[in-house]
């Protein structure tokens, strides 16, 4: 293959690789289809516009070269992390991230940001008096990082908790894989300290850690934060963490500009100075910004055979770079194509 013909074809596969694929239509997908193709293939009626009280806009200090720096996250899909969510959009409404900062960038793990005097009684910044930080209650094991499916079938729930397309294998950590609402999730039996003998087990379904997604900081059980201090997933999908944090949500714009930020040089990646600290100006919901200022976006839904066609091309990959199709992918690696409305 001359050099030309790789670098296309290279630009080609690295375009389907996007973790959160923002792309517009184009012609329709040749014989052999790949990820990309599908995508861009996919009419109308298969993608759903995300409604702006779902949507942040976070605003970061301009780069050394004074290029603005703006991260969108859009906020998890009821009944997923409600408590978490409603205080997010609480904090947002009284502009309690302004002027906070990104406090913690750990290589091939976490980006997280919040106030830098968190840990200080006496500097900490107040939350609103609305915003409560959530406390577990009962039995640990995931509890309250999951929500319970009210049937004990092992096949997960009711259909609304399971998209039917795409059908996904089991991965490393659960048998059952799925997507709901478009959201990469898992389901299983709920882990508890104690079964009950002749009591069949509960069954929860969760939202899993893949790349870009948005997760709360807590401390030690039974803390469990209260959505004030956040992380995104800049590296391998760190799996463990399921169920033992609440995802709230996915950044689907500026990944970039957390990814690249220089890495904490202090334990677990935390800055040690508040010069190495990259300033948050302003974090809005899009639904409060004036109606020409609001971004807009779209997913593919899950529930679509434009997303099955897709999910299974990310499965076996016959388009012409690929000889050797893997017959299989971690549901992170489906990452759930978001496109920008420009019109």
């Amino acid at each position: 293959m001359t050099h030309s013909r790789f670098r296309s074809a290279a630009l080609r596969s690295a375009a389907a690789l996007l973790p959160l694929c923002l792309l517009a239509a184009s012609d329709p997908p040749p014989a052999n289809p790949g990820p990309g193709d599908i995508i861009a293939a996919a009419p109308a009626g298969d993608w759903v516009q995300i409604a702006p009280e779902d949507l942040l806009v976070m605003e970061l200090a301009p780069d050394a070269k004074g290029k603005p720096r703006r991260v969108v996250i859009q906020l998890i899909a009821a009944p997923i992390s409600q408590p978490w969510v409603a205080n997010i959009r609480k904090l947002a409404t009284a502009h309690w991230w302004d002027g906070t900062a990104i406090v913690r960038v750990q290589d091939n793990y976490v980006v997280q940001w919040g106030d830098p005097d968190a840990e200080d009684e006496a500097k900490a910044r107040p939350l609103p008096k609305e915003v409560k930080p959530l406390v577990e209650a009962g039995e640990r094991g995931g509890n309250g990082y999951a929500a319970r499916l009210p049937n004990h079938s092992g096949e997960g729930g009711p259909a609304d908790f399971r998209s039917p397309p795409p059908v996904l294998g089991p991965d490393s950590y659960v048998r059952n894989p799925h997507f709901y609402k478009s959201w990469p999730m898992a389901n299983g039996p709920r882990v508890r300290t104690g079964a009950i003998a002749g009591v069949p087990p509960t069954y929860e379904a969760w939202p899993v850690h893949c790349y870009g997604m948005v997760g709360v900081g807590r401390n030690l059980s039974p803390d469990m934060g209260s959505g004030a201090e956040l992380y995104t997933v800049i590296g391998h999908a760190p799996r463990h963490l399921d169920r033992n944090i609440a995802l709230v949500g996915r950044v689907i714009e500026g990944i970039e500009h957390m990814s690249s930020l220089a890495r904490g040089t202090g334990p677990l990646g935390f800055y040690e100075t508040a010069e190495e600290r990259t300033a948050i100006r302003s974090v809005r919901l899009v639904s409060d910004l004036p109606e020409a200022q609001r971004p807009k976006f779209e997913y593919l839904d899950s529930l679509s055979e434009s997303f099955a066609a897709y999910a299974d091309a990310r499965k076996n990959r016959k388009d012409a770079f690929f000889n050797i199709p893997a017959g299989g992918a971690d549901i992170c690696n489906i990452p759930v194509p978001i496109r920008k409305i420009t019109q």
